[in-house]
């Protein structure tokens, strides 16, 4: 049970359901296929609370693209009546915010329970193709104190219009401009991210997630991720000519799970990390990983 605000899109159940609902529906998804993935009613796998935060964001998808019926309907307050995130609300956070979310069910209601005349349309989203730089590209770039530092371009992700550069810092620092073969004896920032799972199904689920455990002793079982700075297309506009392609480091494809994801908008942002990194690092409780054990050298 997790959520982050009364809203009805709020928290990750909230967003997967509405946003899975939508994406499937942009591509040009049947309703019989979008109500398979994601059927109204999943009693067997949520309790009240958590039932209530999926019905309410599955109902709010379907009303938007005109697929709420009556029967639909009807469930759905079904739902709302129980009240469960009310009473978890008030019980947990006090009556203010138990108040907060009836009022937000209330609005909810009032909205699908009439008929949608602004049915929303099918979006198409561009794709970009004229990108500024490519997955593992080792890039640079000098700052205000005269030294060079490098990130690595992980990947470029596109997900619903939005295009992002996702960047991985390293530890390089130095007046010479860097090429790949500098990069050897330095460091990738990442963080360990705990397993629920048993040592060989970890493993499974990371491919080469052994060269980590090895770094930390062997007979370990955790997950890994890099530390991530994404900087959208769009925003990358203004200050890509900062940047510089010196060679190239390819991060082992296992490896580049996320272990903390940040959007930056401008150089500034970058002055501001990797002025002082190592302060960033321990703000942020990063940790630094041989680029020689990430990366496929």
């Amino acid at each position: 049970m997790a959520t982050d605000g009364v809203k009805i899109i709020d928290g990750d159940t909230a967003h997967d359901t509405y946003w899975g609902i939508m994406d499937l529906y942009d591509s040009g998804a049947d309703f019989d296929t979008i109500s398979k993935e994601f059927p109204l009613i999943q009693t067997d796998h949520f309790d009240d609370f958590d039932n209530e935060i999926y019905v309410t964001s599955c109902a709010l998808a379907l009303w938007e693209i005109g697929q709420m019926t009556e029967d639909k309907s009807a469930y759905v307050k079904s739902i709302i009546d129980k009240g469960a995130c009310v009473k978890v609300w008030t019980e947990q956070y006090g009556p203010k915010a138990g108040k907060a979310r009836q009022k937000e069910l209330d609005k909810f209601w009032k909205k699908i329970s009439q008929p949608n005349t602004k049915v929303r349309a099918r979006k198409k989203y561009r794709k970009i193709s004229n990108f500024y730089f490519q997955p593992d590209d080792l890039l640079t770039f000098q700052l205000k104190d005269g030294n060079y530092r490098a990130v690595i371009c992980a990947s470029i992700d596109q997900y619903r219009g939005q295009c992002n550069y996702v960047l991985v810092p390293t530890t390089y620092n130095s007046n010479k401009k860097p090429t790949a073969e500098d990069l050897k004896d330095k460091e990738i920032l990442g963080r360990q991210i705990g397993s629920g799972y048993d040592q060989q199904t970890t493993r499974e689920m990371q491919p080469g997630i052994e060269r980590i455990w090895e770094l930390t002793g062997g007979n370990c079982n955790f997950f890994f991720g890099v530390i991530k700075l994404a900087v959208d297309h769009k925003d990358f506009i203004n200050f890509k000519d900062r940047f510089e392609k010196v060679g190239t480091l390819k991060i082992v494809e296992g490896l580049k799970q996320t272990g903390s994801f940040g959007y930056e908008e401008n150089f500034d942002r970058f002055e501001t990390i990797f002025g002082d990194l190592e302060n960033h690092i321990k703000i942020f409780q990063q940790q630094k990983y041989p680029v020689k054990t990430l990366c496929d050298i």
